[in-house]
């Protein structure tokens, strides 16, 4: 018999003995590297066939492939026995009562105020046939600003104290202007006009916007919902009826609304509108006593409106002889305020969980 013959029998015993002593499947693992791997005792074994006698190598090669089969056959046998006898451990412990109450480990989260308020005003629009859109927080100027009939000499831009950004960070300055934090999300009323390239256009618009504020009824980061609607023969009466559903669906259907003259650059006319309060009825008065939340007026002022200016119809690409369009916009915050009975904005960013547990 060929010493190699002789190498592989010796070899195949090894297996045996150590497979049978192996304690877990780490020390199978290590066995299988030793004995099968590429670099393993079999295979380097195998390589001297090349040495051999012609007549020798079918020989040695059929023993060499019944000592890999074994070998083989061995580590899977041990494998099984390994999970039978882990499973019969595990059987053996303390019961398992299945038949128990599934019990939460972990306390389960409280959805944010904010987050609460912007889901409930979409999904109001969405069921009277608004499209929710959203565009970039990092806006450019035209759109922000020019376009929306706010040129650079214009007041409003001072009331907005705009935080700018350094172009030089986002690559090649743009050629529309500067670029920076949008203080509204009415450039995506600009955006969706322009990418729906006609009309009729319907849509809400929520997001995060920024100014330069930071006291008990503002931030210098709030979230906004903008909405417009823009075809032919869109009237003011129709703006008044969608504002006026929407109020009885957000505050409660026995809400009243009311719309007082104000002036916005990129509506005319414009509107603030108000509701009556809720927690005095529009009276304004509790237990005989003046409401402090609406100040004894019975009315709280909730959002900016009116009819699309012409000349941003025009910035669009439409032509405000045949469509014209409506468009308002509300501070969430503001709004989870008045829904919720909530003082102070500040209370909404200062992950407070005494807060926060409320909702």
């Amino acid at each position: 018999m060929p010493d190699l013959i002789r190498e592989l029998e010796g070899l195949a015993e090894a297996a045996r003995q150590s497979i049978g002593a192996a304690a877990d499947e780490r020390a199978l693992e290590e066995i299988r590297v030793r004995y099968l791997g590429k670099k393993g005792e079999i295979s380097l074994a195998l390589r001297a066939m090349g040495e051999l006698e012609p007549h020798e190598r079918p020989r040695v090669g059929e023993v060499a492939n019944r000592v890999r089969d074994e070998v083989d056959s061995l580590l899977e046998r041990a494998r099984e026995r390994l999970e039978s006898a882990k499973l019969e451990q595990e059987l053996q412990g303390a019961p398992l009562d299945v038949t128990l109450p599934g019990r939460r480990l972990l306390p389960r989260g409280h959805r944010h105020p904010v987050t609460r308020a912007t889901e409930e005003i979409v999904a109001i629009f969405s069921r009277l046939g608004y499209e929710v859109a959203t565009g970039p927080e990092i806006e450019l100027d035209w759109f922000n600003f020019e376009a929306l009939n706010i040129p650079r000499d214009h007041p409003a831009r001072d009331m907005q104290d705009t935080f700018y950004v350094d172009e030089t960070t986002l690559g090649s300055p743009s050629a529309e202007g500067n670029v920076l934090l949008r203080t509204h999300t009415s450039p995506i009323q600009i955006r969706a006009m322009r990418r729906a390239g006609a009309p009729p256009v319907r849509v809400v618009a929520p997001g995060r916007v920024y100014r330069s504020d930071y006291d008990q009824t503002h931030s210098p980061m709030f979230h906004q919902v903008e909405g417009f609607c823009v075809g032919p023969d869109v009237t003011f009466a129709d703006l008044k009826g969608t504002l006026a559903a929407f109020a009885r669906a957000f505050f409660g259907p026995l809400t009243r609304t009311r719309f007082r003259p104000s002036y916005f650059p990129f509506v005319e006319p414009g509107a603030e509108a108000d509701v009556s309060c809720s927690l005095c009825g529009g009276t304004g008065k509790r237990e005989a006593a003046r409401c402090g939340t609406c100040k004894g007026t019975g009315w709280l002022e909730v959002l900016g409106s009116g009819m699309v200016h012409p000349k941003v119809i025009e910035n669009v690409g439409f032509d405000p002889r045949q469509v014209t369009g409506f468009a308002f916009g509300m501070g969430v915050e503001r709004m989870a305020m008045l829904k919720y009975g909530i003082g102070d904005l500040r209370l909404f960013y200062e992950n407070d969980l005494r807060f926060l547990e409320q909702f």
